[in-house]
C-alpha cells in the first residue's frame, strides 16, 4: 500500500471515530438535560426523584403486605400460660396386702385409699391472645383459660403480667381476660361478614411454643359446622393458614390489618383445616362479657346447619335458602315452643335467614325472655312458631347416657354401601363407641377414600335416617341404600348431638 493511500484511510478511520464519539457525547448529554427536566418537573409538583440502593435493589419482597400487617399486629398479640392445680394420687403401700402388716396393724392403718395419698399438682398448657382495648382486655378461647388457677400473660416486648378472668361462654368457646398496663398496642376488629372466600388471611400465635409465629394462607370456606361431644357450633370459618396446638385465641387478619377471626380449631389427621371464630360473632359476646361478666343474649336451644342441594332434593324443601334444624337441645325454649328437627327456618324476627350463621346472628342479637317468630317449612308446609327465648347459661345439655339396653348383648350382621359399613345398634357397640343412642345402626367401618369418608362419616356415628326413612335394621338400610337416588341425606347422632349429612 503506498503513502498516500495510507494516509487517506487514516484520515477516514479518524473521522468514523469522532462522529461516534459526537454522537455518544450528545446521548449522554440528551439524557443529562432530560433528567434534570423531569426532575424540576417533580420538584415543581412536589415529588422527591427516586433513588436506588443497592440493599432495595437486592429486595425482591419490598411491597409485601404480610411485612407491614406483621409489624403493626404482632405487638398486640400475646402468648398465654396457664397454671391449674389438679389432684395427683400417689403410688398406694405395697404391703396393703400383707398378712402379716393386716394381723399387726389391721385393715383401716393404710387408710381408705391403701396407702395412698392424693397431692395438688400444677397442669401447665399455653394458647395465645390479642389485645383489643387500651384497657388491657384480651380476647381469647374459653378452652385456654378455663378452670386456670393462674393466668399469664406475656407480650411481644418481654412484658409479663398477671391476668384475671372477665367473662367466659363456654358455647362459643370465648372468654375476656384483662391485664393493667400503661401504652398497650392493640389490633383492630374487622368484619367476618365482608370476608370472601379465597381471600388471604394471616395467623399470628404461639403454637407449640413457638412464640409469635406468622403463617399466612386464605379463608376456604365459610359458615362451617363443626361437632363432637359437647361441641356444636355453627358458622366457623375455615382457613388452610397453619394453625396448631398454642394458636387457640390467636388473631386470623385479613389484607387490610383488621382481625375477622379468633384461631380455634385443627383437624388433627388433615393437613391445611383449620377453624376460626368469626369476630362479628365475637364481638356480640365479647360486649357482654365485659360489661356483665356474662352473656346475656337470648339462648333459642337449637342446631342449625346450612341447606345443602341434596337436602333439598332428598326431604322435598321447597326453597333454596335458609337453615335447617339439625337437633333440638331437650327442655330448651325450641323444644318447649314447638320446634323440631328437619324444620327448615326461613325467617327469624321478620328478616330473611339465607344461611345458619344467619339465624345465630339473629337470635344472638335478642335477649333473655324476648319473643321472636321463626318462619319455618315444616314438611313442604309453611308455618309460624313463636319462641320465648331462654338464658344463654342454661345452654349446655345434661350429659345424660341414654338407658342401656335391657336385652342380653348379640351381634348384628353387617351390610356395607358407599364404603359405609354398618350394623344394627346393641349393647356391645353402645359400649365399644360410648354411644347415647339405643337405635339406629351404627358405623362400624369406613373405607379409606370411599364416598362414605369424603362426607366425613366416621366409625361410632349412629345413622338414624336416610332420606327421611328411619333406620332400625339392615333390610331399612339396604333398601334405601339401594335405590336410584339422585342425592342422599343422612340424619346422624355423633356425641349425643345429631347433624345432617348430605351425599351427592
Amino acid at each position: 500500500m503506498d503513502r498516500g493511500k495510507m494516509v487517506s484511510m487514516m484520515k477516514k478511520c479518524g473521522i468514523a471515530v469522532a462522529g461516534a464519539a459526537i454522537l455518544f457525547a450528545g446521548g449522554a448529554f440528551g439524557s443529562y438535560m432530560a433528567g434534570r427536566q423531569i426532575a424540576a418537573k417533580n420538584a415543581a409538583v412536589g415529588e422527591q426523584p427516586v433513588t436506588t440502593t443497592a440493599a432495595s435493589a437486592q429486595d425482591v419482597y419490598s411491597g409485601n403486605p404480610i411485612v407491614g400487617i406483621v409489624k403493626r399486629s404482632s405487638p398486640a398479640v400475646v402468648n398465654i400460660d396457664t397454671e391449674t392445680m389438679v389432684k395427683e394420687q400417689q403410688m398406694a403401700n405395697p404391703f396393703q396386702d400383707d398378712p402379716f402388716f393386716k394381723e399387726f396393724f389391721g385393715d383401716g392403718f393404710f387408710g381408705d385409699n391403701g396407702g395412698g395419698k392424693t397431692r395438688s399438682v400444677p397442669q401447665r398448657a399455653k394458647g395465645s391472645g390479642f389485645i383489643v382495648s387500651k384497657e388491657g382486655y384480651i380476647l381469647t378461647n374459653n378452652h385456654v383459660v378455663d378452670g386456670a388457677d393462674k393466668i399469664k400473660v406475656t407480650l411481644l416486648d418481654g412484658r409479663t403480667f398477671d391476668a384475671k378472668k372477665i367473662g367466659q361462654d363456654p358455647t362459643f368457646d370465648l372468654a375476656v381476660i384483662q391485664i393493667k398496663a400503661k401504652d398497650l398496642p392493640t389490633v383492630p376488629l374487622g368484619d367476618s361478614n365482608a370476608t370472601q372466600v379465597g381471600e388471604w388471611v394471616t395467623a399470628i400465635g404461639n403454637p407449640l411454643g413457638f412464640e409469635n409465629s406468622v403463617t399466612v394462607g386464605v379463608i376456604s370456606a365459610k359458615n362451617r359446622t363443626l361437632q363432637a361431644e359437647d361441641v356444636n357450633f355453627q358458622g366457623f370459618l375455615q382457613t388452610d393458614a397453619a394453625i396448631n396446638p398454642g394458636n387457640s385465641g390467636g388473631p386470623l387478619i385479613d389484607m387490610n390489618g383488621n382481625v375477622v377471626g379468633i384461631n380455634t380449631a385443627i383437624v388433627p389427621y388433615a393437613q391445611g383445616i383449620g377453624f376460626a371464630i368469626p369476630i362479628n360473632m365475637a364481638k356480640q359476646i365479647m360486649e357482654d362479657l365485659i360489661k356483665h361478666g356474662e352473656v346475656r343474649r337470648g339462648w333459642l336451644g337449637a342446631t342449625v346447619q346450612p341447606l345443602t342441594h341434596s337436602l333439598v332434593e332428598s326431604y322435598k324443601i321447597p326453597v333454596k335458602e335458609g337453615s335447617i334444624i339439625s337437633d333440638v337441645v331437650k327442655d330448651s325454649p325450641a323444644e318447649k315452643y314447638g320446634l323440631q328437627r328437619g324444620d327448615v327456618i326461613v325467617k327469624v324476627g321478620g328478616k330473611d335467614v339465607k344461611n345458619a350463621e344467619d339465624v345465630v346472628f339473629a337470635v344472638r342479637n335478642h335477649l333473655s325472655g324476648d319473643k321472636v317468630p321463626f318462619e319455618i317449612y315444616r314438611d313442604g308446609k309453611k308455618m309460624t312458631v313463636d319462641v320465648t327465648l331462654g338464658d344463654i347459661k342454661g345452654s349446655k345439655a345434661p350429659k345424660e347416657l341414654s338407658s342401656r339396653f335391657g336385652t342380653k348383648p348379640s351381634e348384628s350382621k353387617v351390610s356395607t354401601k358407599m364404603g359405609i359399613s354398618v350394623s344394627e345398634n346393641n349393647s356391645n357397640l353402645v359400649d365399644r363407641y360410648r354411644l347415647k343412642e339405643t337405635k339406629g345402626l351404627v358405623v362400624v367401618g369406613v373405607d379409606q377414600n370411599s364416598e362414605g369418608a369424603r362426607y366425613g362419616l366416621r366409625a361410632g356415628d349412629v345413622i338414624l335416617e336416610v332420606n327421611k326413612q328411619k333406620m332400625n335394621t339392615i333390610e331399612d338400610w339396604n333398601r334405601v341404600m339401594g335405590a336410584k337416588n339422585k342425592s342422599v341425606a343422612m340424619l346422624v347422632s355423633r356425641g349425643g348431638q345429631t347433624l345432617f349429612i348430605s351425599v351427592e
